[in-house]
């Protein structure tokens, strides 16, 4: 997939975009949980856990209808595919990634209780 992706496109400078896994509240939520991004475009996704509690951001439709560049976290950068990211309390965690496929995608925290109390999100993508 990623020859597709011309040398042009990894070029442009991402598109910033900041997501808190729950709050310093220890509220279940992602902050915000509604996102529209463009099929084409390059994103860096920044995900915070600025909570006492982990979280996971796990989207795996949406993770199979992108192409990562990497994930970084501290000094490690991950590439390939990826499915789910684990935040540990006052974790970050940056993803880049040009989302290919159209449609939209649901987002959640696995952990048990935690989807249910509301750790739910939309990822749409539009072409």
């Amino acid at each position: 997939m990623a020859a597709n992706l011309s040398n042009d496109l990894l070029k442009q400078p991402a598109i910033e975009i900041t997501v808190n896994l729950g709050n310093a509240a220890n509220e279940l939520k992602f902050e915000p949980n509604h996102l529209e991004l463009l099929a084409g475009k390059r994103y860096q996704l920044r995900l915070t856990n600025p909570s006492q509690l982990k979280h996971y951001f796990t989207a795996k439709d949406f993770a199979d209808g992108i192409w990562t560049q990497k994930v970084q976290a501290g000094k490690v950068e991950i590439k390939g595919a990826i499915h789910e990211l684990e935040l540990k309390p006052g974790a970050e965690a940056e993803w880049v990634f040009v989302p290919l496929k159209s449609g939209t995608y649901s987002l959640r925290c696995p952990i048990p209780g935690h989807t249910e109390a509301g750790m739910t999100g939309e990822i749409a993508i539009k072409s």
